[in-house]
Order: structure tokens, then sequence, then C-alpha cells
């Protein structure tokens, strides 16, 4: 499944993407070539070939009975993931835009917290200097 998915034109635009914004010893002329072939009848790609022909350190594969495996950055896997699975890309766009709201509902939360405490330190200070004015001149008048 995983070859399937590295075969395809927009997967690999993808991690080429993320390749070049994560990776400065990322292989751009060699994913050129690969990005130029995605898509066609003839062209395969392994995660083994595509780490070891680019550079990449997006995608990690090891071989081997125990511990072996492809592995691969969240935000990779989450490509992968919703590839797979629309269902996946739709609970994925549905908790980002929940966190979203909650972002915003966080951040009113926030400014009037803001607010009260600037008011609440107005009244203080406002309050402390009348006490210091009115003890003062309470002394002197004396």
């Amino acid at each position: 499944m995983v070859k399937n998915w590295l075969r395809n034109k927009e997967t690999l635009s993808f991690l080429g993407v993320w390749e070049e914004l994560n990776n400065e010893n990322f292989k751009v002329v060699e994913f050129d070539y690969f990005k130029n072939q995605a898509g066609r009848h003839a062209f395969t790609m392994s995660p083994q070939k595509w780490i070891r022909e680019t550079n990449a350190i997006g995608i990690i594969s090891k071989s081997g009975k125990y511990g072996g495996g492809t592995f691969a950055r969240s935000d990779i896997a989450f490509e992968f993931a919703s590839w797979i699975s629309p269902e996946f890309n739709l609970y994925l766009i549905k908790e980002l835009e929940r966190l979203k709201r909650n972002e915003t509902y966080q951040e009113k939360i926030e400014w009037h917290a803001n607010r009260l405490l600037s008011k609440l330190n107005y009244v203080v200070h406002t309050d402390a200097i009348k006490n210091i004015y009115c003890s003062y001149f309470n002394r002197t008048a004396n």
C-alpha cells in the first residue's frame, strides 16, 4: 500500500515540499526526476528507494522481522492516513476546526481577563494613591 501511495504524483509533490522545508540535504534534482516519472504505469517507488536516492529524512524504513517497518513524521503519516481513509481525512479537518474554535474562544477569555485585570489594577493604584494622599495631609494638618 505504501508503494502505491509513493507512485502518486501528488504524494511525491507533498513529500518533496516537506523535505525542502525540513531537510537541507534533500536532493532536489533527483526529486524532480521522480516527480516527472510519477503516475506513469512503469514507475515504481519504494520507501527505501525514496530515502536512498533523495536523502529524505521524513520517512524511515527498516528491514527486519523485529523492529522493521516503515515509519514517518507525524505530518507525513497524516497525509498517508488521509489518502487511505476519507473518513480519517474528514475527522482531521473537523478536529482542526474544533481546535481553531477553541483557540478563538480562549483568546476572547484572555482578552476579557486582561481587561478586568487592567481595571482592577487601576482601582488598586488610584485607591493606594488616594490613601497615601489623605494620610499625608492628615498628618501634616495635625
